[in-house]
């Protein structure tokens, strides 16, 4: 079964037609993209068909919400440094989005989120075993995709997924003595959210049969702008419009998730900094103990507004250049030029 809606464009994903397809030599290049995933977009319709109908009712959820299609775009354009888009591409690219897919369902049990993609999160309206195990039916419908490739697709798949789990261990647990927290939390993100984006960068490559000199730069920069995109969302976050987050205002912070800008803060010793952190600890804790939410949101603004969050942005940019700078191998030309744009898209979004 196929889904009724057309495949979303490339204009609502991070206005990436204007900023990563600018140029000239980059209208093909966008249309190839774009015939791409559309591809996909029908692939994913079809994997996430079940016969049951409540898998098939979960499963669909928060495909059917939306989504920006990050993975699967860079699978594409990294595909067209060798032989272009073709069947085991767009396989590639459909697992990795089903993993992605997947993981959001686990994530929002863990950090407790009520909305996912302007939506009810899927364990607010089924609990939180019947989301566990859709999520679960994911990572198994990805790995099924994943087997037809070969022993490199599933070792691909499985050090993915691996490192995914290994990120929200530590987030769970976090930083242990001794360990500096951001540190520790850019490792989280490098586990969580670099690794898919690595991994979709290294599927074009590996895929579509292209340099295999390219995979490390491929593996490098996909990390790197992964952690430049989340230090970005941790901003966008405590962005007071829910339309633009598709979630509640500071929804990991009320969690009790940290987030950049708040280490950042408790990384400033003025007596201000030091008052807001304290009240963020004081209404998360009561929040925790079914306080009314809205005390943490005149916090959570003040946060927003604070130098530690400009602070992330700037982390964000730098982490964004680092991305670039893995380019180097890569010869010049339109693939090369989307992969910049890109890197920069991801570390400065509307915040």
């Amino acid at each position: 079964m196929t889904s009724s809606r057309s495949a979303p464009r490339l204009a609502s994903r991070l206005g990436l037609t204007e900023r990563v397809f600018a140029g000239a030599r980059s209208r093909e290049l966008m249309r190839t993209v774009e015939a791409g995933l559309a591809l996909v977009e029908a692939k994913l319709a079809a994997e996430l068909s079940f016969a049951d109908g409540l898998a098939d009712t979960t499963s669909r959820y928060l495909y059917e919400a939306g989504g920006k299609r990050v993975r699967p775009m860079l699978v594409l354009l990294t595909a067209q440094l060798g032989e272009g888009t073709g069947d085991e591409v767009i396989e590639a690219a459909t697992a990795l989005e089903l993993t992605h897919l997947g993981s959001l369902y686990h994530d929002d049990v863990m950090d407790d989120a009520d909305v996912r993609r302007g939506v009810p999160s899927a364990h607010a309206v089924w609990g939180n075993n019947v989301a566990i195990l859709t999520g679960d039916l994911l990572f198994s419908r990805a790995s099924q995709l994943m087997a037809r490739r070969g022993e490199r697709a599933m070792r691909l798949q499985a050090d993915t997924f691996e490192r995914l789990v290994l990120g929200q261990l530590h987030e769970t647990v976090g930083p242990q003595a001794g360990d500096d927290p951001v540190a520790f939390y850019l490792q989280v993100l490098a586990d969580k959210t670099g690794s898919l984006i690595s991994a979709a960068a290294e599927a074009g490559i590996v895929f579509a049969n292209g340099p295999e000199e390219y995979v490390p730069a491929m593996v490098a920069f996909g990390e790197r702008a992964g952690i430049a995109f989340q230090l970005l969302d941790d901003v966008i976050d405590l962005s007071p419009d829910p339309d633009q987050t598709g979630k509640v205002p500071g929804t990991d912070l009320r969690a009790g998730v940290p987030t950049m800008p708040y280490l950042l803060l408790g990384q400033r010793d003025d007596a201000g900094s030091a008052d807001l952190r304290r009240r963020i600890d004081d209404g998360v804790a009561r929040v925790a103990e079914d306080a009314d939410p809205a005390l943490l949101d005149g916090p959570l603004a003040e946060l927003r507004e604070h130098e530690a969050t400009d602070a992330t942005r700037r982390l964000a940019r730098d982490w964004s250049l680092q991305a670039i700078a893995a380019l180097d191998p890569l010869p010049d030309g339109a693939v090369r030029e989307a992969l910049t744009r890109f890197a920069q898209a991801v570390a400065d979004r509307s915040s």
